[in-house]
């Protein structure tokens, strides 16, 4: 029966009280202290796409904890946060999603997004509404105080709990979850690892278990977790209690550009307050970070580039000064430091095209600046207010510059170029093979003569680099 009917309402912080403070100043006072004492960000410049986060109560997995959520970057927004949690009181096949009502917590309520939750359950078979399932859970309500406490409560949440045992069931929600796996959202697993060996075979064995999720392979993981559970390890209940949670989140990921980073690593042996270390629970904190340098930029993010550009002219315009940078509003690419072009037609014709490599400027701060500068490209006649109407914005996100060793590794349409020798420097986008149809000798020749001014055969002695572009325009 794929719908289990029960009376729908807000989910209650049931283990408030608990695994954590139940009144809201004590737990914002907790969180702070965890967070003053969790692992540093790893990585202010990388897409972080998931996080694997312990669930038991905060005087034990705390600070664990805090060092996943941690990873999350400054004023990043996402648009929504799916919460991956394995069940620990019922078995069932597939996982339950919240599809009616919100999330509480002592700091708030979180909205969830009923709506997708209820496209997964109508439209896949491996989904199920069930609020029950979510009813006493706590491996996913001990999450969500971290995420208020990083992100507000502005959050739109879609919670999932799983019941499978079966590893078919993680790759189907894992190909049905694919199409939210990208920059705008952010994954959280819930997962303990080892229960209950003493503490120095938890730190091996979990110390496995980790380097296994990090090869980021579905098979090697499932392997790993029957070698921990043969080799018999004295009192090892599970090494891995979230194990369904993980292994969707490696069918999402394996075959694709993620790199998993082990961020800290603490058990319950190392509470200053119940530290016994004959029966211990292992904790990992784990970040995944999208390590695609393929620019794949999604629908909203290329809308809110080409917005922010248009704005960016017209306010100058307008004003007749630069102004204010605007904050990204998406997770993704705005915030990395990648190049970027901005080209503007007014009626078809170019009047204006300014851009810059990755240096150490966000892709949103760039875009900014060089619409304003490409306003005014001084080869050009400048942009005027009344033009606003007539005018069409290109854009092109570039990837890392390259050094090539030879001519033939250019694919023309694909591949711009920078030439740079000395301090004469000059750039062709991709698309200006579309406009050209230059040969490849011509496309090094005119941009040897025409942009860096080293003649037409300066590029034989000149280090030349390619680079590859996302572009877009508006409609």
């Amino acid at each position: 029966m794929k719908n289990w009917n029960f009376n729908k309402q807000n989910r209650k912080a049931v283990f408030a009280g608990q695994f954590y403070p139940g009144k809201k100043s004590e737990l914002e006072n907790q969180l702070s202290e965890l967070f003053n004492n969790a692992s540093p960000i790893f990585s202010e410049n990388s897409s972080l796409q998931a996080i694997i986060s312990p669930h038991a109560g905060y005087i034990f997995s705390g600070e664990i904890a805090a060092s996943a959520f941690n990873q999350i970057p400054k004023n990043v927004v996402y648009k929504r946060v799916f919460v991956l949690a394995s069940s620990h009181q019922f078995t069932f096949s597939g996982a339950a999603v919240f599809c009616d009502g919100n999330y509480e917590t002592p700091l708030g309520e979180i909205k969830v997004d009923t709506k997708l939750s209820k496209k997964l359950v109508e439209t896949f078979d491996v989904f199920y509404d069930n609020p029950e399932v979510h009813k006493n859970e706590h491996s996913l309500e001990v999450q969500l105080p971290f995420l208020q406490y990083k992100l507000g409560n502005n959050i739109l949440l879609v919670p999932i709990i799983l019941g499978t045992n079966s590893s078919d069931d993680c790759k189907e929600i894992a190909a049905a979850l694919k199409p939210w796996f990208n920059s705008e959202n952010l994954f959280v697993i819930s997962s303990d690892f080892s229960h209950y060996p003493n503490y120095d075979d938890a730190c091996k064995v979990d110390k496995k278990t980790a380097n296994a999720i990090c090869s980021n392979h579905s098979e090697k993981l499932q392997t790993i977790l029957k070698q921990n559970n043969s080799v018999g390890i004295e009192n090892l209940a599970t090494s891995l209690c979230g194990w369904s949670s993980v292994l969707s989140l490696l069918y999402l990921t394996e075959n694709n550009n993620y790199k998993f980073e082990k961020i800290d690593y603490q058990n319950s042996g190392d509470s200053t307050v119940y530290g016994d270390k004959n029966r211990v629970v292992g904790y990992w904190a784990i970040a995944v970070y999208n390590d695609d340098h393929s620019l794949a930029i999604t629908k909203s993010e290329k809308k809110e580039i080409l917005e922010k550009a248009r704005y960016s002219i017209k306010t100058f315009l307008e004003k007749g000064k630069r102004g204010k940078l605007i904050k990204p509003v998406s997770a993704g690419i705005l915030n990395e430091v990648t190049g970027a072009f901005v080209s503007i037609y007014i009626n078809g014709e170019l009047r204006g095209c300014i851009g810059g490599f990755a240096q150490e400027k966000t892709l949103n701060e760039i875009i900014q600046n060089m619409a304003v500068s490409a306003a005014c490209d001084m080869r050009f006649e400048s942009v005027k207010l009344e033009e606003l109407n007539d005018m069409k914005l290109e854009i092109s996100v570039l990837s890392p510059l390259k050094k090539i060793e030879a001519i033939d590794e250019i694919i023309l349409g694909k591949h711009g170029i920078f030439i740079q020798q000395n301090y004469n420097t000059g750039t062709f986008l991709p698309q200006v093979i579309e406009k050209t149809g230059w040969n490849v000798e011509q496309f090094l020749g005119h941009c040897a003569r025409d942009k860096a001014g080293i003649g037409w055969d300066g590029w034989k002695t000149a280090d030349i680099f390619i680079y590859e572009a996302v572009v877009f325009e508006e409609y």
